[in-house]
């Protein structure tokens, strides 16, 4: 079991696998750090301070224990929830168009790669059918 278990371990796939989720938390507190300390303060001050969590709808009370608890459909909650997914998946496309045209910029300047001898191979064979046809 132990001798299965390493080879599971020693996979590139799971290796792989376990950097990706390290970042991705990394990438992911960024991220929140950019929507809560960046974003969402200017948007406060834009809406003036207007904070669509508190919004609810009562339907009354409910006695828990000793305790009167209001019951409410907290449907300011859900809007400020959507709000936040589509500004975080903002700046997450931002991030990654960002990435990807520094990316494109760095592909640029490599040299194609040579193609392998069995795709030359290959492009002879089809060059010489078309000759052919």
């Amino acid at each position: 079991m132990w001798r299965e278990f390493k080879e599971f371990i020693n996979r590139g796939n799971v290796m792989d696998l376990a950097v990706g989720v390290i970042i991705g938390a990394a990438f992911g507190k960024i991220v929140s750090s950019v929507v809560d300390d960046l974003i969402s303060p200017v948007l406060g001050k834009i809406t003036g301070g207007v904070d669509l969590s508190k919004m609810t709808l009562s339907l009354g009370t409910k006695l828990e224990g000793d305790k009167i608890v209001e019951v409410a459909v907290k449907y300011g909650s859900f809007a400020q929830n959507i709000i936040n997914f589509l500004i975080v998946a903002f700046v997450i496309f931002l991030l990654v168009k960002a990435y990807n045209r520094l990316r494109k910029d760095t592909l640029k300047d490599e040299p194609a790669p040579l193609p392998t001898p069995t795709e030359a191979l290959l492009a002879e064979i089809r060059d010489l059918l078309k000759v052919r046809a």
